[in-house]
């Protein structure tokens, strides 16, 4: 017999990601690094018993999965909707209040660029996309030129469809920029290659999905951009910034 499922509990999640320690641990993991517990402890700043507690519940609860290394365990989330839903949490979180140098810093430094899971997200990310739109390797579809944000995105959860397909110079600006969108495109996989995040810094929408992962590997191979010992905030070096400028004519 067919079991009938009722709605979504929407408040058994957001349970989880409610509590302060839970919801440092979920945004550690946010840029799709596997860390330690003991890491994981100091990024919540709770006892290592306390941490060991949350990190059992958002397993059960299939945001967070390990993985064994010889004697060590390191977590992950579970998949890259717990990301983008971070994400899109952000957008409705108050900011909190800066009491130092050192987060004033930290802060600045993460809306400018940051991971998203496994793609770019903060001002560079959003820069990012909108000049493959204005060059054409993205196509708008609804009307609206640019990536700001339209009025029907919810700021609670991830964009569930786009107003964006590839354009007309997909190929060669991608490809100037070390992305073989055949080769890209003929890997199989069920994630799809365009996806797209409302950008909680920035209000505008950032690129994701594989095309998106695959440009932000592309930027670390090439010494464009560098992860940091700050969790998800990424350094556009020189070389970076000057390729950004001459191919797609972004100023970082």
């Amino acid at each position: 017999m067919t079991q009938t499922r009722g709605e979504r509990d929407v408040a058994a999640v957001a349970r989880l990601f409610g509590d302060p320690a839970r919801a440092r641990i979920l945004m550690a993991l946010a840029d799709g690094r596997s860390l330690a517990a003991s890491v994981l402890a100091d990024e919540a700043g709770v006892s290592p018993s306390a941490t060991s507690g949350h990190l059992a519940q958002l397993r059960e609860a299939d945001l967070v999965t390990v993985e064994r290394s010889g004697r060590h365990r390191y977590h992950r989330l579970a998949r890259s909707e717990v990301a983008e839903a971070l994400e899109a949490l952000a957008t409705l979180a108050p900011a909190q209040p800066i009491r130092s140098l050192r987060q004033h810093t930290r802060a600045a430094a993460l809306r400018q660029a940051r991971t998203c899971y496994d793609h770019l997200a903060g001002r560079t990310g959003v820069e990012v996309t909108a000049a493959l739109v204005s060059r054409g390797a993205l196509a708008t579809t609804d009307g609206v030129p640019d990536t700001r944000r339209r009025d029907a995105d919810a700021l609670s959860k991830p964009l569930p469809t786009h107003p964006y397909r590839l354009g007309p110079e997909a190929a060669p600006v991608l490809g100037a920029l070390g992305v073989d969108l055949v080769e890209l495109r003929a890997r199989p996989s069920r994630r799809p290659l365009l996806r797209f995040c409302l950008d909680w810094s920035e209000q505008r929408h950032h690129l994701g999905g594989r095309l998106g992962a695959a440009l932000l590997t592309v930027f670390v191979d090439r010494g464009w951009v560098t992860t940091t010992r700050r969790r998800r905030v990424l350094d556009v070096t020189e070389d970076g910034a000057r390729a950004l400028h001459d191919t797609l004519g972004i100023t970082v």
